[in-house]
């Protein structure tokens, strides 16, 4: 997949220039997974805004099952595409950044899935079926999307809360989970853990732990995680740079290795546009709430982060 000619304008041209939505006109809740779920969903959340129209950017990430009990929108994606928004949707693994608006009152309740969990969930290739929000009966079948619009009927009525149809949202995952190849699944281990092990992991570290031959562990990455290791490597350099760099303070040791994992500042400044659709300088203000949240470090659970300073 080719993403050397990506976002690099999505700054400048998310939801056609106009302003983000402030940090102050938004609520997001963050609920556990049950434990029995952890290897499978990385956080649940429930978002509120009233506005009458929110514009935000949703960074590089993984899958998501989410309802959207109130807003109608669409997510602007690099090639000219838009995908419009379901009361039950499914996005699936981006591979950069993408911006979005919604027609509010937006309120979004889902789960972020990990990658075993988006494998075990969907069984579908990262790498042909990503960077998509799509209606979730049209590749999952009928049954979530009948929960999904029951949910938002009994939440507009009151009738549930948001932590009550994320719940419901779990049970029904549990419930079609379908069992991954236990040699993917350790290689999925493998590459999550190789993610975290630097901001610039060697790829032969990968090749050394892997039971498999190099074109092998190519394959496999790209079709569970959406983008071959090296350019999945730059993906999530740049998504722990960006969360790092949005803490009010870090560490020297952390401060080292942002500052040698990039040729330099121009460097950066690009490989953050296209993953994170944000600039460096722009990670701390609160313009972006949205994606400042869903770089908070319980979205990148998989690999390795400090913990956000409270």
């Amino acid at each position: 997949m080719d993403i050397e000619n990506g976002l690099l304008g999505v700054e400048a041209g998310a939801a056609g220039g106009a302003s983000l939505t402030p940090q102050t006109l938004f609520k997001l809740d963050y609920i556990a997974p049950p434990t029995a779920l952890s290897d499978y969903i990385t956080t649940l959340y429930h978002f509120r805004c009233d506005e009458a129209v929110i514009r935000d950017i949703q960074p590089a990430a993984i899958g998501q099952l989410a309802i959207f009990p109130y807003g109608q929108g669409e997510m602007q994606f690099r090639d000219g595409r838009s995908d419009p928004s379901h009361e039950t949707n499914l996005l699936t693994p981006f591979s950069v950044a993408a911006p979005f608006f919604v027609n509010g009152p937006f309120h979004a309740i889902g789960a972020v899935m990990s990658t075993l969990g988006w494998a075990a969930l969907t069984g579908l290739d990262a790498s042909r079926h990503g960077n998509r929000l799509v209606r979730a009966g049209d590749w999952l079948g009928q049954e979530v999307e009948q929960l999904g619009a029951r949910l938002c009927v009994a939440y507009r009525a009151g009738d549930m809360t948001g932590h009550d149809c994320v719940m419901a949202l779990c049970d029904h995952i549990g419930r079609n989970l379908k069992p991954v190849n236990p040699r993917h699944a350790e290689l999925i281990r493998q590459a999550g853990k190789w993610l975290g092990s630097s901001l610039n992991p060697r790829l032969s570290d990968l090749m050394e732990q892997a039971a498999y031959s190099e074109r092998q562990v190519q394959r496999l990455v790209e079709r569970y995680f959406g983008l071959a290791p090296q350019a999945l490597a730059r993906k999530y350099r740049a998504l722990r740079t960006a969360a790092l760099l949005s803490f009010p303070t870090l560490t020297p040791e952390w401060e080292a290795e942002v500052s040698e994992a990039f040729f330099d500042q121009s460097h950066m400044i690009r490989e953050l546009r296209l993953f994170v659709g944000r600039t460096p300088a722009r990670l701390g203000d609160d313009e972006s709430p949205y994606l400042s949240e869903m770089l908070d470090p319980r979205n990148l659970r998989e690999i390795r982060m400090p913990d956000s300073p409270q």
